[in-house]
């Protein structure tokens, strides 16, 4: 399985966004995202690539699940998934069930 992370974006240079993951900064593509990106969103990111923009009316909720889900599930592989993409380990393939 894969999942999306989402973080805050902190700079945009043409189709690079700088993204904030929970104090982890790495630069994102924004080549597939279908509306503008903007510092102060907040983007899912998909190993290097911003899938989509989170609604503000999402932020929220969506946060409080990714930090329930790093906290409460430490050996859950769901929550390995999470660590390794916000760590920038997670490469294209790897450990997804495509």
């Amino acid at each position: 399985m894969c999942l999306g992370v989402p973080g805050r974006v902190i700079a945009v240079e043409d189709q690079i966004a700088t993204v904030d993951f929970w104090g982890v900064v790495r630069e994102t593509r924004l080549d597939i995202v279908d509306e503008p990106v903007a510092p102060g969103d907040y983007i899912l990111n998909h190993v290097g690539f911003a899938i989509r923009k989170i609604p503000a009316s999402e932020i929220g909720e969506t946060l409080a699940l990714y930090e329930h889900l790093m906290k409460e599930a430490e050996q859950d592989m769901m929550a390995a998934d999470v660590r390794a993409e916000i760590a920038g380990l997670g490469q294209a393939g790897e450990g997804c069930d495509d």
